[in-house]
């Protein structure tokens, strides 16, 4: 009987678990053993062990299969067909305080296991508080919360359903408690203060909701919590406290559209003086380095509202002549509307005038030394603009000095001045202003390495026309008059003086030239010496003179002298002073900075030049190679005259 009994036990527990025990034979058994008496079960055990455990076949063939089964796909059918079907757990109805406490303590020790396997899923905390809560365990809900943030405090989901649940509780303190703590802690989720506020209001605790707002400006926000505070002061007509806000605001978020918001709210409630200074502070803060078309833009519409049309043309004119044209599209297009609709014909005139000047604005930014380009620019203000306007360009485009001192790149900006002191002479009417002009362009001028005689011409002419003689004999026409006045009376020495006064002021080779003749005129002992004196150094004042035609010409005048007066040593003298004349070529370019070939010119090399001494040793041993060649092609051609010319 004990090992019956045995037996039975083993075979109650293959009931329990039938998975547990598989037959030998592949089918399972004792499905209905509570039918069966222990000795049948014990008969069919002795039976099964006697049978053979059949051999398994070994696999012949290793190769893969045509069609291979993955892991996946058998999960997938073993999923689709459910081979395990639970049944749903039965609903339980508690009927009285214990089974409630029972059911009580295995839930928590439920969650209480999910927490302990991981604490860092705030999910299974919130389950666990808002479970707590549904049964009104309100305080054990709390501790829960409390519990979570200590694990993660970052957790902005798990502020929210604390506090969530404080407010659908009627716990205003406790809510308001947790706020804190919220927006202490995390100052910048945005959430927590929209919440706050949110609450407060609905409270009816409107200074509460204010201080909110005070604390979390303090924080600088983003723009939409400004506006938001600013909605909720006009929601209670608090107008003063709403522009106090925006003047913070515009300071905070310095943009123009935050700017025009704020004008627009002036211009709303009725305010149109504030919002015309807005306006203006708005310009004035802005400057002329940050300036933006859609203020100017906005400021104008905000006039022509006002029936303001000639403060609209003004802020129109004004922008256009500081916006560059590129960022000034808007502007034209709202400034030509206007015209359109409340202007006459020179409205539309001042238009074209003023896009116009855009665009040579930006040709001379692009390039301060296209000449041309200020010339067209200063004959458009000239016929349109005021004369300060005028002169303001003037002196921008004299301002562009050209950058290398030859006198071919001056001779166009030259032009600049001359024009400069027609207009002041003869379109403003200021003499003094005109003076000024001339003697500064004079002054400017490197009178030694070249110079402009038509700016002296016209000064003085100017002068005369002024009837102020003495400051026409000062600049220069005259001086010849008062030098040949001085030679009449036999005033030597004041001539001289008066030749090196003019040198002083221009080293021109007339200027040169002339005093020479006069030392070789005055038939004094030692005038042959002084003139040619006068010769040598203005030869050598002139070596750094970049019109070399001038040089040449003092050269061939000082020939002219050696040849009529010097001897053969110092006209050899003067001959090797002679330049050689050398064709070159040089690239051309356009207006526009292209290129447009190459052209040919004349240049003189000076033997004195130590630069060009290597050039002159070329040439030298050139035409030394080309009168050997010569000779040799002669030799060739009459070989007895060669012979004729060896013996001789």
């Amino acid at each position: 009987m004990p090992a019956t009994s045995a037996s039975c036990f083993g075979i109650s527990l293959v009931v329990g678990n039938p998975w547990d025990s598989v037959q030998p034979s592949g089918s399972i058994s004792g499905v209905q053993v509570e039918s069966r008496s222990c000795a049948a079960a014990m008969a069919a055990s002795t039976a099964a062990g006697k049978q053979r455990i059949p051999k398994v076949a070994k696999v012949k063939n290793k190769a893969p299969a045509e069609v291979q089964i993955t892991a996946e796909q058998l999960l997938r059918e073993a999923k689709e067909r459910e081979l395990e079907l639970l049944p749903p757990p039965p609903q339980q109805k508690i009927t009285d305080e214990e089974e409630l406490n029972d059911y009580k303590l295995r839930k928590r020790k439920t969650f209480e296991d999910n927490i302990r396997k991981n604490r860092t899923v705030i999910s299974n905390w919130i389950k666990y508080a808002q479970w707590e809560e549904s049964l009104k365990e309100i305080q054990r809900a709390r501790s829960i919360y409390e519990r979570a943030l200590d694990v993660d405090y970052r957790n902005i989901t798990l502020w929210l359903k604390y506090a969530e649940m404080e407010m659908k509780n009627r716990q205003v303190n406790h809510a308001r408690n947790i706020w804190d703590r919220a927006i202490t802690t995390l100052p910048r989720v945005n959430q927590f203060w929209y919440k706050y506020t949110y609450m407060e209001e609905m409270l009816g605790n409107i200074a509460g909701a204010r201080q909110v707002f005070e604390r979390w400006m303090e924080w600088q926000p983003e723009e939409q919590a400004w506006h938001s505070y600013i909605n909720f002061e006009l929601r209670y007509k608090e107008v003063d406290r709403a522009r106090t806000i925006y003047e913070r605001f515009v300071l905070v978020h310095p943009d123009v559209k935050n700017w025009i918001k704020y004008a627009r709210f002036e211009e709303k409630h009725g305010y149109f003086a504030h919002a015309r200074k807005v306006y203006e502070r708005a310009v004035e803060f802005f400057g002329d380095e940050h300036m933006d078309e859609h203020l100017y833009v906005a400021f104008a519409k905000f006039e022509e509202n006002q029936k303001e049309f000639e403060r609209v043309r003004v802020i129109y004119k004004y922008a256009l002549d500081r916006i560059s044209k590129q960022e000034a599209q808007e502007l034209f297009k709202n400034y030509t509307i206007f015209e359109k609709k409340f202007g006459d014909r020179r409205g539309i005139e001042d238009i074209i005038v003023s896009k116009r000047r855009f665009q040579y604005e930006e040709e001379v930014k692009a390039n301060p030394h296209n000449y041309d380009a200020w010339f067209d620019y200063l004959r458009l203000v000239e016929s349109d603009a005021e004369a300060e306007t005028v002169r303001e360009v003037y002196e921008r485009a004299i301002a562009n000095v050209p950058p290398i001192q030859e006198k071919r790149h001056w001779k166009r900006y030259i032009y600049l001045w001359v024009n400069y002191a027609l207009y002041e002479e003869l379109e403003a009417k200021d003499p003094e202003r005109t003076r000024q002009v001339y003697q500064a362009s004079l002054e400017l001028i490197p009178h030694k390495k070249f110079t402009f005689a038509k700016m002296w011409l016209l000064y003085a002419q100017f002068e005369i026309r002024q009837k102020n003689l003495p400051f026409a004999r000062r600049a220069l026409v005259l001086w010849k008059s008062y030098i040949d006045f001085e030679i009449e009376q036999e005033e030597t020495e004041r001539t001289r003086n008066l030749y090196r006064r003019l040198l002083q002021r221009t080293q021109h080779v007339k200027v040169w030239i002339s005093f020479a003749q006069f030392e070789l005129s005055s038939r004094k002992e030692g005038s042959l010496a002084k003139c040619r004196q006068i010769y040598e150094e203005a030869n050598k004042t002139m070596r750094n003179c970049e019109e070399k035609e001038e040089r040449l010409m003092l050269l061939e005048s000082w020939r002219s002298f050696e040849d009529e007066f010097g001897t053969v040593s110092d006209k050899e003298r003067v001959d090797k002073l002679m330049p050689e004349k050398v064709k070159k070529r040089r690239k051309v370019q356009a207006d526009d900075g292209s290129d447009a070939g190459w052209e040919e010119y004349y240049d003189y090399i000076f033997p004195e030049d130590a630069a060009n001494q290597p050039n002159l040793k070329l040439l030298a041993m050139a035409k030394l190679w080309k009168k050997q060649q010569q000779e040799k092609e002669a030799a060739e051609q009459d070989p007895d005259k060669d012979i004729d010319e060896t013996e001789s």
